[in-house]
């Protein structure tokens, strides 16, 4: 099968690297997004990506040149699809609006195309069932950031042919990443692991156990973690961290992935990590020091 024109929907963080990496390795890539704005970040975003592997000698001029040739952007769904071999979709973390989302592009894209979602958690299955070819619809969840991390958890649903698990495999590998394939149980594996360990580390934080400080510290340095649990659900986002414990605890109806209720505060006050300049840490533009939030000092 093959895969050469990619559609990604969605320009934001993850969107935007998805297609970095793609239109890297010389596939056509088509980002589309409601907001001509966002699509407008997010090329200059890869730009500015694009410019950073050049200054370390990852890439060539002609090659950064080469990318961005590659991409072009889209409004319109309905033609952004409309030649794809496969389409991507990395939009919010939201089920209602990937539904929609799934149910669009299906009735737009050509029947042969695959149609995979880089959700980190929301089940695959459910998607596929929106769609009227739930064997071609497969998870392909990126790691943040993008161009950086190697892995790509591939995710079958339910009603996943092989064939498709297959091609994905090998199209992961011409990116130069590295696939590892699951089944579509809540959280996959990644999540299904990295969650409960961060929202332990949030209650030890709510349990007075520790301090911001001391919890990332000892991950750190005693477990060889490159960023304590607390710092990362920062850079995750802490709204994001808590849609993905209520997709576990409401997926598996066990008490042990019930969100810790500082979690559930501090999204509700609006405190989301590094994105809302706050969260167990403080963000100041331009800085890289790490500032412990007043709350917990």
């Amino acid at each position: 099968m093959s895969l050469q024109n990619v559609t990604v929907i969605g320009a934001g963080t993850m969107g935007n690297g998805i297609a970095h990496v793609f239109a890297q390795n010389g596939f056509k890539v088509t980002i589309v997004d409601l907001q001509k704005t966002q699509l407008e970040k997010a090329l200059e975003t890869i730009s500015k990506n694009l410019d950073r592997q050049f200054s370390k000698g990852i890439i060539t001029d002609e090659e950064k040149s080469k990318t961005l040739g590659n991409i072009c952007t889209e409004t319109n769904l309905s033609l952004g699809v409309s030649i794809a071999d496969i389409v991507i979709e990395a939009a919010t973390e939201n089920i209602d609006l990937k539904l929609k989302i799934f149910s669009e592009i299906d009735a737009s894209a050509p029947t042969n195309a695959i149609l995979a979602t880089n959700t980190s958690s929301i089940s695959i299955t459910k998607l596929a069932a929106v769609t009227k070819r739930p064997e071609k619809v497969i998870g392909m969840h990126f790691m943040n950031p993008v161009p950086v991390m190697k892995l790509v958890e591939i995710i079958n649903g339910f009603a996943t042919d092989k064939t498709v698990t297959e091609s994905i495999i090998i199209l992961t590998k011409q990116l130069g990443k590295t696939p590892c394939v699951v089944n579509d149980y809540p959280g996959f594996i990644a999540n299904k692991i990295l969650m409960p360990m961060i929202n332990e580390a949030i209650y030890s934080l709510y349990e007075g156990v520790a301090g911001v400080e001391a919890i990332d510290t000892i991950m750190k340095l005693g477990m060889a973690h490159p960023m304590g649990p607390l710092q990362l659900a920062d850079f995750i986002g802490l709204d994001t961290c808590l849609s993905i414990m209520n997709v576990l605890y409401n997926g598996f109806g066990n008490t042990k992935y019930a969100p810790c209720p500082l979690l559930v505060n501090m999204v509700a006050a609006g405190r989301l990590g590094a994105k809302s300049g706050e969260g167990f840490y403080i963000y100041i533009k331009g800085s890289k020091e790490l500032i412990v939030s007043n709350s917990f000092k």
